[in-house]
């Protein structure tokens, strides 16, 4: 599934494709990521390019401008034409949780007209099948009634091209059994993960993610996106214990803290001693979901989004901005390394260093397995430059953690 679409990753200097350099990385021992060695990593694992743009507003400036940086990629036919497109959507926490009286597209979930947009474009390129992918919060509902809970509209999504469809990923949806996507470079935390069928049934896979930080994970782009494909009925607080429950409960507490582990029937952990800090684990979990189920193309949106943190539910400190852009590319690290450029953060940052205070690096993990690299210097950034993008959302950070706790 996409394998062909990852040949834009090529290694500049071996010519390993991504899907190459995970089975490489099976022989890799997966561990902390070490500073004398960060070098050597950056150097070998896969580039890919990444298009910066402008778009101040979700109006008429919107299409044509995604529609620019997808061609700058190569074109979306290229990708996506005859083919089912499965498309990881953001919409964290219940959608009435609310940043003031902000719309929910303007703070913290990917903004409607840019979903939109994308399905659009998509379908304009001869996407055979379209599908949004979302694990609704403690729900098996359709993701048409929580956008309806949101104040949207979901069949003006569901217009913007032909064959457009929602699944709530969050439990067994459509199918009659859950697909195990194993992790090749055989995991961090779990070896392989349960989840809903679209996952693997999908020929390209799109993490549409928000440009966000985060309290637990430094930041939350396009891999920290698909933390949200794992079903809570497997995953989640109310999961069973031989096989999962029927419906979705609670949040995915055992992901952050390993208080316990999933029902019998899913892989279980590796290491049930490895530390239960949810800065330890969840990066490393984004990790193994990011290589079992690879990420085909990356769209980062920031036309507006909040500083801070993730959601509103982080209640001292965040603000709501606009940043006025667009980062997208076909290799997730290589994306996610733009982006935390424009934001004001070094990508090769480790632990004990802004944003990663208190986690350890996602990009640094997913470049310690051969995902992709992280090193600037190695990637190629087309449209904006990154001097001229840069919203400093860490200077942001530095005032709010100056500032007296309300």
């Amino acid at each position: 599934m996409g394998n062909d679409l990852t040949g834009v990753a090529l290694d500049v200097q071996a010519g390993y494709t991504r899907r190459e350099w995970l089975a490489r990385a099976a022989t890799i021992v997966p561990g902390a990521c070490l500073a004398a060695s960060s070098a050597g990593r950056a150097a070998a694992a896969p580039t890919a390019p990444v298009a910066v743009a402008r778009c101040r507003t979700y109006g008429p400036e919107l299409l044509p401008t995604l529609d620019r940086m997808f061609d700058q990629l190569g074109g979306l036919a290229r990708i996506v034409k005859g083919r089912t497109v499965g498309i990881k959507i953001n919409l964290t926490g219940m959608p009435s949780y609310r940043v003031g009286y902000l719309p929910l597209g303007h703070t913290h979930y990917t903004n409607p007209e840019v979903i939109a947009a994308t399905v659009h474009l998509m379908g304009r390129a001869g996407a055979r099948r379209i599908r949004l992918l979302e694990s609704c919060w403690s729900t098996a509902d359709p993701v048409e009634e929580y956008l309806l809970q949101a104040g949207w509209e979901p069949r003006d999504i569901l217009r913007a091209s032909r064959n457009v469809e929602f699944e709530n990923t969050n439990c067994l949806g459509k199918s009659r059994t859950y697909s195990r996507l194993v992790v090749p470079f055989g995991g961090y935390i779990f070896p392989a993960y349960d989840l809903n069928h679209s996952y693997e049934d999908c020929d390209v896979f799109v993490s549409l993610a928000k440009l966000k930080e985060h309290a637990s994970a430094g930041v939350t782009l396009s891999m920290k996106n698909c933390f949200g494909i794992t079903p809570a009925t497997i995953y989640g607080t109310g999961a069973g214990e031989d096989e999962p429950s029927e419906l979705p409960r609670g949040g995915r507490t055992m992901m952050h803290t390993g208080y316990r582990q999933p029902p019998r029937s899913a892989p279980q952990e590796k290491d049930p001693k490895s530390p239960r800090q949810d800065g330890y684990r969840i990066p490393r979990i984004i990790v193994d979901l990011v290589s079992a189920r690879p990420v085909d193309l990356a769209v980062v949106e920031g036309v507006k989004t909040i500083a801070g943190a993730e959601g509103p539910w982080i209640t001292h400190g965040i603000a709501p901005t606009s940043p006025g852009l667009i980062v997208a590319g076909t290799n997730p690290v290589t994306t996610d390394a733009v982006c935390m450029a424009v934001m004001g953060y070094d990508p090769m940052a480790d632990r004990g260093t802004a944003p990663f205070e208190t986690c350890d690096s996602t990009l640094c993990l997913a470049e310690d397995v051969g995902i992709g690299t992280r090193d600037l210097s190695r990637i190629e950034v087309i449209g904006v430059p990154i001097k001229e993008a840069l919203f400093d959302f860490a200077a942001i950070r530095r005032q709010r953690l100056l500032s007296p706790s309300r």
